[in-house]
């Protein structure tokens, strides 16, 4: 059984590792939001099954799905990933899950975050979010890990840390109006500090362009080892991602991480600009409770939006020719995992990736 605990992970000792330590596994969510996802999310749910199978080949997958999809869910899935009954009211784990945390000995518990859809009434996406907001309790009852409930409106994808103290965030989520307008931003920086036990915030100012999630920062940079970032990249000056990512260089450049050292910047080119089609919007139910997705609209797509697993890196693909140049640097940075690319197209059309539907359960490091 869970149970709520009063403390903070800083007064216990606990941490949110890099995502690149050592996972005891992987947990997602089944999309079958008719607004959200085309044609009954039937393309959405092929691509997340290709997720889950490409993760599992490196770690265990768990996938909640809702009472009306559990068994097109097991029937779509591998056998070997596990499928529990979760309702949600979409499918982004990394966002509504637990942000799990570990001590010293390997002893597991989690940071349930308030959740307002990306917004609340306040330009979020969608309403009502009761479901989303009970995710992470119940993914915590499951793991039988305890629940730090923190006192912050916040998603899994508005941070990343590099495991040795250091958090990168954007201004444009985590100071946004629609989120904490009641906390300052020296408060924030030190609930974050309290409940990932960090010592340092990095902040950049924007996420992507046109990301709907008010610039999560997963879908613009990354650390891929402590002191070392990657950060998605133009060279179209047209392109107005191109001052975006270039501000965000001049940032990092000029930052150093908690342990002092200078950051080492890697750039990803982008994928060619990408818009919503007529067809791919004539696939979704109309709704007066969602936001709407128009043809033409911009997709905010990043090869940055990766799920690193035990030994592998999924990373998405867009039919695009800057895939295999991307997957190329990727498999410079990380010489010791296999990378794996799935196409992604319908994830994107959702509002995210495969980091986005993902969520990581740390274990601790074997040492020897």
């Amino acid at each position: 059984m869970s149970r709520t605990l009063t403390s903070t992970p800083l007064d216990d000792g606990y941490r949110l590792p890099a995502e690149f330590e050592p996972h005891r596994g992987c947990w997602m969510l089944w999309p079958e939001r008719g607004d959200t996802w085309r044609m009954g999310a039937k393309p959405a749910q092929a691509a997340f099954a290709k997720v889950a199978e490409a993760i599992f080949a490196f770690e265990p997958v768990t996938v909640g799905a809702s009472r009306r999809q559990w068994e097109n869910a097991r029937a779509l899935l591998p056998d070997a990933v596990r499928v529990v009954e979760i309702s949600s009211d979409d499918a982004w784990m990394r966002d509504v899950g637990p942000t799990f945390v570990i001590n010293d000995h390997g002893a597991l518990r989690g940071i349930d975050w308030q959740f307002n859809a990306w917004g609340g009434l306040v330009g979020g996406i969608y309403f009502p979010w009761s479901q989303d907001s009970l995710v992470a309790a119940k993914v915590l009852e499951i793991e039988r890990a305890g629940r730090y409930r923190a006192p912050l409106v916040m998603e899994g994808g508005s941070f990343h840390v590099d495991g040795q103290g250091t958090l990168i965030t954007t201004r444009e989520c985590l100071l946004n109006r629609n989120r904490n307008p009641h906390l300052t931003r020296e408060q924030i920086e030190a609930l974050l500090k309290t409940y990932l036990n960090v010592h340092k915030v990095v902040w950049l100012d924007k996420g992507v362009y046109m990301d709907e999630t008010d610039g999560h920062v997963d879908n613009l940079c990354c650390f891929v080892k402590p002191g070392e970032v990657l950060l998605t990249w133009t060279d179209d000056p047209d392109d107005p991602q191109y001052e975006i990512s270039r501000q965000a260089l001049a940032m990092l450049s000029a930052e150093t991480d908690a342990r002092g050292r200078p950051l080492i910047v890697h750039k990803i080119h982008q994928p060619d600009p990408m818009v919503i089609s007529e067809t791919e919007c004539e696939g979704l139910d109309a709704s007066e409770t969602a936001k709407p997705r128009k043809a033409g609209d911009r997709l905010a797509a990043s090869y940055v939006n990766f799920y690193i697993a035990n030994g592998g890196i999924v990373m998405p693909l867009f039919d695009d020719p800057h895939d295999r140049t991307a997957m190329d640097l990727l498999n410079r940075l990380f010489m010791d995992r296999k990378v794996v690319g799935v196409r992604s197209r319908e994830i994107l059309l959702g509002g995210g990736n495969i980091h986005c539907i993902t969520q990581q359960v740390p274990r601790r490091a074997a040492h020897p």
